[in-house]
């Protein structure tokens, strides 16, 4: 297989292309670009990037000189220079956050893989659409109902193929905190969160992370490096590290892929 580049240097993926493969190659040539390129939404295609353990984002490239000009979006595969993990016997809870959990029974309640739909658009609606472009949005969705429509499941559980997936904290009802991401084999990656009120976020990551110790998953995957994570007791890793695990999980969990080779 021939590697493909911009001329800016950045490595362009084709939906021909083995994406397990395209890691390889990254990490045996020393690749050191955290983003790829490639113009294609297909959900299949998609699909195979989260399964290769891309964490796949977007953005939009237009002209600011004309307005009427069509908007152009392009994918952005990234595997990260650094990568944050939450390993489940790790997990840090400040006292802060304790009063959450002791004395204070049904104050939250997390209802896993709910109202996927109504979290990730939140997600938007607070953070903006600078990588979580409409198109990008519109194919996680799609990639979501394909496989929910051929897999009744009773509870969120490691998937043969990529699954997205939502984390939604409710009190008296209401849903106040909620985050969405892809399952892979036995690893949850975490794309994007919210909350509306105060530590609800932390409480809803701190119950994300016991849901997933408890129905069969092997790590958190958190993305990009953060202090409120390593606070929570993630730490950094590199992309050989990731790339490892991930598919340790993989063939730990249910989907067969092959070892990465040096």
């Amino acid at each position: 297989m021939y590697l493909k580049y911009t001329s800016a240097g950045y490595l362009f993926i084709s939906p021909e292309d083995d994406c397990e493969t395209i890691v390889d190659a990254m990490l045996l040539t020393g690749y050191n670009e955290e983003f790829c390129l490639a113009n294609n939404f297909e959900p299949e295609f998609v699909a195979r990037l989260m399964e290769a353990g891309f964490l796949v984002m977007s953005m939009v490239i237009k002209n600011e000189d004309d307005e009427d000009e069509e908007p152009l979006y392009i994918l952005l595969p990234k595997l990260h220079i650094e990568r944050s993990a939450l390993f489940f016997d790790n997990l840090h809870i400040k006292k802060s956050i304790r009063k959450f959990f002791n004395g204070r029974k049904n104050l939250y309640e997390l209802r896993a893989d709910a109202e996927f739909d109504r979290i990730a658009d939140r997600c938007v609606e607070k953070h903006g659409a600078d990588w979580l472009t409409p198109p990008l949005v519109d194919c996680i969705k799609k990639i979501r109902n394909s496989v929910s429509s051929s897999d009744s499941r009773a509870a969120l559980l490691p998937a043969l193929n990529a699954y997205p997936a939502s984390f939604g904290l409710y009190r008296d009802g209401e849903l106040v905190a909620g985050e969405f991401g892809v399952v892979c084999g036995s690893v949850y990656t975490s794309y994007s969160g919210y909350y509306d009120e105060e530590n609800a976020g932390t409480v809803q990551i701190i119950l994300t992370t016991n849901y997933l110790k408890e129905h069969g998953f092997s790590f958190f995957d958190l993305g990009m490096p953060l202090k409120y994570k390593t606070d929570l007791g993630a730490i950094d890793i590199n992309p050989q590290e990731f790339v490892q695990l991930f598919r340790n999980g993989q063939v730990g969990g249910v989907r067969k892929v092959k070892p990465l080779v040096f």
